[in-house]
This record gives structure tokens, C-alpha cells and sequence, in this order.
């Protein structure tokens, strides 16, 4: 397991009612109502941010809408490089509670 990794997991335990799993096959974590908040692709934390966070966050060098194939850009989802190690838990709180807000029918 890479340090990488190893930080995913250790943010997703300190995060209260997030659940580990795997999605695209990738390792992810959710909010109790089943949607995804962050996911770890390729030593990237995947984060869902919006507003003043997803600009706060593409603005870093290397961070970039999250693509998971050629041309498939996934909006919302940013990608952001182990270079930014320190910043993983602030913005994977971020997204966290916004999923938590969304409501399931």
C-alpha cells in the first residue's frame, strides 16, 4: 500500500459515518446516504466540491476536473495530486458534508 493510500484510509476513518467501499474500481468513501464524497484514482484523492471550494481547489497547480477516461469529464469532481497531501482532509471534510446533504427519494 502506497503513503498515498495509506492517507486515504486514515482520512476516511477520522470522518465521522463515512464508509469505505469501491466504485469504478477505485477505492471510495460515502456519506449514511449512499453518495460518494471522495474517491482514490492513481495517488489522486477525487473530491466532490462545489461553489467556492471547487474554485479555492482548481486553481492549484495540477489540479484538474477529474476525467476517469479519455473525455469523459466528470463535473463537480476534482483531482488532486499526493503533492497536496496536507490539504486531502480539509477538502475531503468539504465533501462530505456536502453529500451529506443530498437528499435520496
Amino acid at each position: 500500500m502506497t503513503k498515498a493510500e495509506e492517507l486515504f484510509h486514515e482520512i476516511a476513518s477520522n470522518i465521522p459515518d463515512a464508509k469505505e467501499g469501491k466504485m469504478f474500481g477505485a477505492l471510495f468513501f460515502k456519506a449514511t446516504n449512499g453518495k460518494a464524497a471522495a474517491l482514490f484514482w492513481k495517488e489522486y484523492m477525487v473530491l466532490k466540491l462545489e461553489g467556492d471550494m471547487l474554485t479555492e481547489e482548481s486553481a492549484l497547480d495540477g489540479a484538474k476536473i477529474f476525467e476517469p477516461a479519455a473525455g469523459r469529464h466528470m463535473g463537480g469532481w476534482m483531482q488532486l495530486s499526493y503533492d497536496y497531501k496536507k490539504l486531502w482532509p480539509k477538502y475531503a471534510e468539504k465533501a462530505m458534508e456536502k453529500v451529506r446533504l443530498i437528499k435520496v427519494k
